[in-house]
C-alpha cells in the first residue's frame, strides 16, 4: 500500500504523540475517517499508529468506493483490499456503456469523472466517408474515433444525463481531440463551444483546436480559451463547467463553426470529458 494519492507529500514522519481518538473504538474511528475524503484518511495515517491501521481497512475505503464498483474492476486485480480497489478505479479507467464511456474515479476525492466517446455525440456528416472516417488508434481509449477528412460547416453535438456523475460537484467539460500532420483550416481559428442544462440559457465561449502561438488572443470582444497537452499525449479544450446539483438533469453541448469559409481536415476526436473543477 504506502501509495500517495496523488496530492503531493502528506507527511514527513508520524506523529509520534498520542491523540484523542486512540481510545475509541476501532470501528467508530473508522466510521467518522470514512465520512471524510481519500484525502483526508491519508492525512489521518499520520496522526498515529492506530489511525494508521484503522485508515488501511476496508471498511474505510469501501465507502469511497461507487456503490457498483465489484462489476467495474477488470478481471486481473485480485485484491481483496478496498483501498487497491479504489487506486485501480483512479489509475486505470474502465469502459462502460458497451464501450461508449470511460469511466474512473478523481484519486483525491473520489469524484466519478466520465468519458464520452464520440459515437455518442452528434456529428455533422460524421457517416459520411468522404467527410468523416472512423478509424482504431492504439492511444485511444474507444474502439474506434473519427478523423475528419474535408468539410467547411463543423458542427458537433452531444446529450448526456448527469446521474452518472457525482452529485453536489461542481464539474468542468473538455474536448479531448489530436490533429494530424497537414491539419487544415483550424489556424487560428475560433470555434464557438458551449454546455449547460437542457431548457437553460447555455453560456458560450470560443476554443481553438489549431493556435499558433502560445499566447491568447482577442477576436474582436472574443477571448479564445487556450487548449492545453495532456500526458497521455492528447490535447484538450475546456468548453465550459457546470454545478451538478442532484444529478438528476440532462446536460446539453455544442462545438460549432459554419461561419468561416475554410475548408477543414486533420482533426481526430477522442470524446468529451467531465471531471471536477481542481479548488
Amino acid at each position: 500500500m504506502g501509495q500517495n494519492l496523488g496530492i503531493g507529500k502528506i507527511v514527513g514522519e508520524m506523529v509520534s504523540e498520542s491523540s484523542p481518538f486512540d481510545d475509541l473504538p476501532e470501528d467508530c474511528v473508522a466510521y467518522i475517517i470514512s465520512l471524510t475524503t481519500p484525502r483526508d484518511a491519508c492525512v489521518a495515517a499520520s496522526v498515529s499508529k492506530p489511525f494508521r491501521s484503522t485508515t488501511e481497512s476496508n471498511s474505510v475505503w469501501e465507502k469511497f468506493l461507487p456503490q457498483e464498483y465489484s462489476s467495474l474492476i477488470l478481471g486481473s486485480q485480485v485484491s481483496t483490499l478496498k483501498k487497491d480497489f479504489y487506486l485501480a478505479l483512479c489509475n486505470n479507467p474502465v469502459l462502460i456503456e458497451d464501450g461508449q464511456m470511460s469511466f474512473w474515479l478523481e484519486k483525491a476525492s473520489g469524484k466519478r469523472c466520465i468519458m464520452l466517446s464520440a459515437r455518442q455525440l452528434a456529428i455533422t456528416w460524421g457517416n459520411s466517408p468522404q467527410y468523416w472516417q472512423w478509424i482504431s488508434i492504439p492511444e485511444a481509449r474507444f474502439k474506434d474515433v473519427p478523423e475528419l477528412l474535408d468539410v467547411c460547416a463543423f458542427e458537433i453535438r452531444g446529450w448526456m444525463n448527469t446521474r452518472i456523475l457525482s452529485p453536489g460537484t461542481h464539474y468542468s467539460s473538455y474536448v479531448v481531440y489530436k490533429t494530424r500532420t497537414g491539419c487544415h483550416g483550424f489556424r487560428d481559428l475560433p470555434i464557438q463551444a458551449g454546455i449547460g442544462f437542457v431548457g437553460q440559457k447555455t453560456t458560450k465561449r470560443f476554443i481553438c483546436f489549431d493556435e499558433s502561438t502560445d499566447r491568447i488572443k482577442l477576436w474582436g470582444r472574443r477571448e479564445l480559451v487556450k487548449s492545453k497537452e495532456r500526458q497521455d499525449g492528447w490535447i484538450e479544450a475546456e468548453i465550459g463547467d457546470f454545478f451538478n446539483e442532484l444529478g438528476c438533469d440532462e446536460i446539453e453541448l455544442s462545438i460549432i463553426d459554419i461561419t468561416s469559409p475554410y475548408w477543414k481536415r486533420g482533426l481526430i476526436i477522442q470524446g468529451i470529458e467531465f471531471r471536477p473543477v481542481k479548488i
